[in-house]
């Protein structure tokens, strides 16, 4: 789905706003993922209605507090607010994980022509192919919530990460000082965990979460 972007440049909704704009750049970004392209603004009543049920359900998925390994998701916020600052205060609450378009691209008009977008909120979802999953999933999220990325990434033949280079958390920019730590015990318990017992048998885990 890099293909969607080719020339064009994405930022990084961290604190740096760091660009990706190189084909491998977006390519490590987007490809073999299933891609939300979310139009909204940060004016829009239902979009700030719909905004908090999008940010828990991105960080569900992807936020190693809540899963082994990100799911193979990608969101770009295609903004429709009416001025920068606008934009900006919006995103300032929204994932570090999420791409947007910077403010002045026209290529944001070009997609919603591209997929008929005549409403805010919308949330068109894509294979890795650049074939449409569906329309507009904003009813789908709030109703199913995290459980129907699953159905996407079925209908998507999403190759799975195990065949592909790990994210690895140590790739992660720490969130805070102590974030590392906690990453560190994190990793420790979860080796504890898979020690043999001593009666020489493997304890099994319990809660374990399922590998993406």
């Amino acid at each position: 789905m890099s293909s969607l972007f080719t020339g064009k440049v994405l930022i990084r909704n961290n604190s740096e706003g760091d660009e990706v704009d190189t084909e491998q750049e977006l390519s490590l970004r987007l490809d073999n993922r299933v891609l939300l392209l979310y139009f909204g603004a940060g004016g829009c009543p239902r979009c700030q209605a719909f905004a908090p049920i999008l940010k828990d359900f991105f960080v569900k998925l992807t936020d190693e507090f809540y899963v082994d390994r990100a799911s193979q998701i990608a969101l770009v916020y295609i903004s429709q607010d009416q001025t920068e600052e606008q934009q900006d205060t919006f995103l300032k609450d929204m994932p570090k994980k999420w791409l947007f378009l910077p403010f002045q691209d026209e290529l944001k008009r070009d997609l919603g022509q591209m997929f008929a977008v005549d409403h805010i909120p919308t949330v068109i979802v894509l294979k890795p192919s650049g074939e449409m999953v569906t329309r507009d999933a904003v009813e789908e999220i709030g109703r199913l919530g995290p459980a129907c990325f699953w159905n996407w990434q079925e209908a998507s033949e999403v190759i799975d990460r195990n065949f592909l280079v790990a994210e690895d958390f140590d790739d992660l920019a720490p969130r805070s000082f102590t974030d590392p730590i906690r990453r560190l015990k994190y990793k420790i318990e979860k080796a504890t965990s898979r020690k043999p017992s001593q009666e020489g048998e493997v304890e099994e885990e319990t809660g374990d979460r399922e590998m993406f």
